[in-house]
């Protein structure tokens, strides 16, 4: 039977269920990867995975739904019956959401697919931190047999900056190790799972008690450089700093100066400014610094994650609902 779509343009049921799978690789995962983990739970829908730029224009004017991780302004003035544009990156900051929303186009992102993966990661860059992995690593290298004094994480104070899918994930892990969290959010009222609060405003009290600074925030006009020299000069000269939001919420060079001058215990970096960080970088030369190319968010599961919000919101989509998970547009 006919359904009217979220723009009130009546379709037939065939149309309602053609997705669009456009040009991506993610953490080594292809297109077709995500296109398969789609068809699991959408059996009844056409999906076609685009291959070229060609492929990518004729589908993208005639399907109502699209996934993928961009699209220019160009492609969304051609997309003439495109309804929902299901991005597959967490981060939004990179589409012209100005022009989705002229076109009456919603969009949604993959807010929520990296809390496992990444929360595991920071658990484990803090852990690597407190009994001193990076110095058994290279002792091991160098065939040093020799006994180096080590700490604990049970009684620390752990302060997470954002409280996102990420942010709380983080915290959830964080239980069993029987610490205390401090959690700073652009909305302090409105709670979260960490013992303490704070807002933005408060972040130099959150940060003269912090032992391990996870930053899981955004990268915004409010965050960018959040930590700089003054901020890393509150922190706590023994205090660990885990980037794992993006590299502009630090200022490098304020960063190197510290650890140059021993005012920070160390850090790990999944995320640098500039990104990719260059050879040449006195980051790099630190034994107290590790550091991963943004990686992090590799997971297996990242398209089995995004098929299944997709999925749910193309159930939505049918029964005339625009209520879309993750919806940012």
């Amino acid at each position: 039977m006919p359904y009217t779509d979220i723009r009130g343009i009546e379709r037939s049921n065939m149309s309602t269920s053609q997705i669009a799978v456009l040009r991506q690789n993610i953490h080594g995962l292809s297109a077709d990867d995500y296109a398969t983990a789609l068809r699991d739970r959408l059996p009844d829908a056409e999906i076609s995975v685009a291959r070229t730029p060609a492929e990518e224009a004729d589908l993208l004017e005639s399907v109502p739904i699209a996934t993928g991780f961009s699209l220019s302004e160009a492609q969304i003035e051609r997309a003439k019956h495109l309804d929902l544009f299901a991005c597959v990156y967490a981060g939004v900051g990179h589409l012209p959401l100005d022009t989705f929303e002229e076109h009456g186009i919603a969009v949604t992102n993959a807010s929520g697919v990296h809390g496992p993966n990444i929360a595991e990661y920071v658990i484990g860059a803090i852990l690597s931190h407190v009994r001193g992995f990076n110095r058994a690593r290279r002792q091991q290298h160098n065939r040093v047999w020799q006994s180096y004094p080590a700490s604990e994480l049970q009684g620390s104070t752990v302060t997470v900056v954002g409280l996102g899918a990420i942010g709380t994930a983080v915290v959830d892990r964080l239980e069993p190790f029987g610490v205390d969290t401090i959690g700073v959010r652009y909305t302090p009222e409105k709670g979260g799972p960490t013992d303490e609060i704070y807002g933005f405003d408060e972040i130099h009290d959150a940060f003269a008690r912090t032992d391990y600074l996870v930053l899981a925030c955004p990268l915004t006009d409010e965050t960018r450089e959040l930590i700089d020299s003054d901020a890393l000069l509150t922190l706590p000269t023994e205090s660990v700093l885990v980037n794992i939001a993006r590299g502009g919420v630090v200022d490098t060079d304020a960063l190197v100066s510290a650890l140059q001058a021993n005012r920070i215990g160390g850090a790990t970096l999944d995320v640098t400014d500039p990104e990719p960080l260059p050879g040449e970088h006195p980051l790099w030369d630190f034994d107290n610094v590790s550091i991963t190319p943004h990686n992090a968010g590799h997971t297996p599961d990242y398209y089995e994650r995004t098929a299944e919000i997709l999925a749910g919101n193309v159930d939505r989509y049918r029964d005339g609902d625009t209520d879309f998970e993750n919806r940012v547009v």
